[in-house]
This record gives structure tokens, C-alpha cells and sequence, in this order.
């Protein structure tokens, strides 16, 4: 059940690009706005259900809210799909 929830939540293509983005580190939403491409809408609406699927954590300073991988399961499929799937291309 909790691989089914994993795939679920990494079948969409903006969520998959965001936890992409953060395998690389701790971003706020402003830089995961400008790296990733998508929108104000619908990143919020992305990142909360990467939230609520304990996927991501937060971390307020200031008026800022940081996101990072929560989840380390979630970490270990995306290193793989990195490497099947991007890696080759960078080089």
C-alpha cells in the first residue's frame, strides 16, 4: 500500500519534478517556482499534496517556507530514477 501511495504521488509530472528538484537540497518556494517552470497556482497546490503525503517537510524562516524530502524511501526511488533516467544525459 505504501509503494502504490509512493507511485502515486510520483506519477504527476510537476511533483516528480519538484522532488526532483529536491534531491539536490533544501529550496523555497519562490527558487522551486524559477527552477522547475510551473506556475504559483499550481506548485502551492503541488507541494501541499507532497505535504500531506509526508513526502516533504517545511521549515518557516521569515516570510519564507523552505521544503526538503521527508521521506526516505521517496529519496531512494527518485536517486534511481536519476540515474536510469538522467544521468546519461549529463554528459
Amino acid at each position: 500500500m505504501q509503494a502504490s501511495q509512493l507511485l502515486k504521488s510520483l506519477s504527476h509530472p510537476d511533483r516528480l519534478l519538484l522532488l526532483c528538484q529536491l534531491t539536490q537540497g533544501e529550496y523555497c518556494v519562490s527558487e522551486l517556482e524559477s527552477l522547475v517552470g510551473v506556475g504559483q497556482p499550481s506548485l502551492s497546490q503541488q507541494l501541499g499534496i507532497l505535504r500531506k503525503d509526508a513526502l516533504v517537510s517545511t521549515r518557516r524562516e521569515g516570510k519564507q517556507i523552505y521544503y526538503s524530502i521527508a521521506s526516505d524511501d521517496a529519496l531512494a526511488v527518485l536517486e534511481l530514477l536519476y540515474q536510469r533516467f538522467c544521468a546519461k544525459n549529463d554528459g
